[in-house]
């Protein structure tokens, strides 16, 4: 199989057609309308064989996989997804794997209505990278340098679990295997807080999506925004299979400083707060305050219990350790 045989099988054609693509897969680029008083956001994700993922993952999670971290993003500024172009570098054409893999791309893309509109294939070390695109009101984009002072500090979902997923194949942690699924799942097919992000629009003064771990990310809005956060380590939620598999400080490091759980955090002042319980329920999002913006200049304070707790260990950081 060729590469235009290969776009035109599994690519073109496939999935949803927006009204907004005026013309998608097949010319040198593609064209699309922005709404009007809208601003495009754009992000682009690489995703790389033995860094971002583990050689056996499936072909359908790792379709589904380089999507969702990229609408992450979006959902983070609290955008719109719409389109996507996606540059898949294969080793070899499999084309159970590929048919697989673009299975798992689709279902998450029409099930957020996005629409994939171009992209490139060539050979090489198995690389995804996608570059995503939605739509936010003009000025009304959720940005990491909003938090102020006395802002409460909310997470949208259980963390930890991902990392937990990743050492368990790497160590060979037991795990009992009904909470094994449950973790493996929150790796390899990751949920964007898309609805989450553009309800908090509007409300939220900064948010962030977790993908390198809570302290890295949270520290992100901190040096932004200029402020410092303390945190209440016994309110950050965990699943019932992290409770289950380890006990409270050995979760520690995977709740503060693993990351790939892809929950948004975000910054909310006093007088909003009631406003956001009301919103988010009606989607079936819970949400938890686990600390409060306070004065500074981008340091986090961690208590438990009410005390003082020292914790070293930071996020993930390209060029510094591999993840998987």
């Amino acid at each position: 199989m060729k590469e235009f045989e290969l776009i035109n099988r599994y690519f073109k054609g496939r999935g949803i057609s927006r009204r907004d693509v005026n013309l998608g897969i097949g010319d040198d680029c593609a064209l699309v309308t922005v709404p009007q008083n809208c601003q495009l956001a754009v992000t682009t994700d690489t995703l790389v064989e033995g860094v971002h993922f583990f050689e056996d993952i499936s072909p359908r999670a790792l379709g589904h996989r380089a999507l969702a971290v990229n609408l992450s993003d979006l959902a983070a500024m609290g955008a719109e997804p719409t389109w996507v172009s996606v540059a898949l570098t294969l080793p070899t054409i499999d084309s159970q794997w590929i048919a697989e893999f673009t299975e798992g791309m689709h279902e998450i893309a029409e099930y957020f209505n996005v629409q994939i509109i171009g992209g490139d294939t060539t050979q090489g070390p198995l690389t995804i990278t996608i570059c995503a695109k939605g739509t936010v009101p003009e000025g009304k984009a959720l940005r990491r340098s909003g938090a102020k002072v006395g802002d409460w500090i909310y997470v949208t979902g259980p963390l930890g679990d991902a990392g937990l997923a990743i050492e368990a194949r790497k160590q060979g942690i037991n795990i009992d295997p009904t909470h094994l699924e449950y973790l493996n799942n929150r790796f390899d097919y990751p949920t964007p807080r898309v609805a989450a992000g553009q309800v908090i629009r509007g409300l939220a003064t900064s948010a962030i999506d977790v993908s390198d771990g809570l302290l890295a990310d949270l520290t992100h809005i901190l040096e932004m925004s200029q402020v410092n956060a303390e945190i209440n380590v016994e309110s950050i939620p965990t699943s019932e299979a992290m409770k289950a598999s380890l006990d409270f400080n050995k979760q520690l490091p995977f709740i503060l400083s693993y990351g790939d759980d892809y929950e948004l955090i975000f910054t909310v002042p006093d007088n909003n707060k009631g406003m956001l319980d009301l919103k988010l329920s009606q989607y079936g999002v819970d949400i938890t305050c686990i600390g409060q913006i306070k004065s500074g200049n981008g340091k986090i304070e961690l208590l438990q219990n009410g005390e003082m707790f020292n914790f070293e260990q930071q996020g993930f950081e390209h060029f510094t350790k591999e993840q998987v």
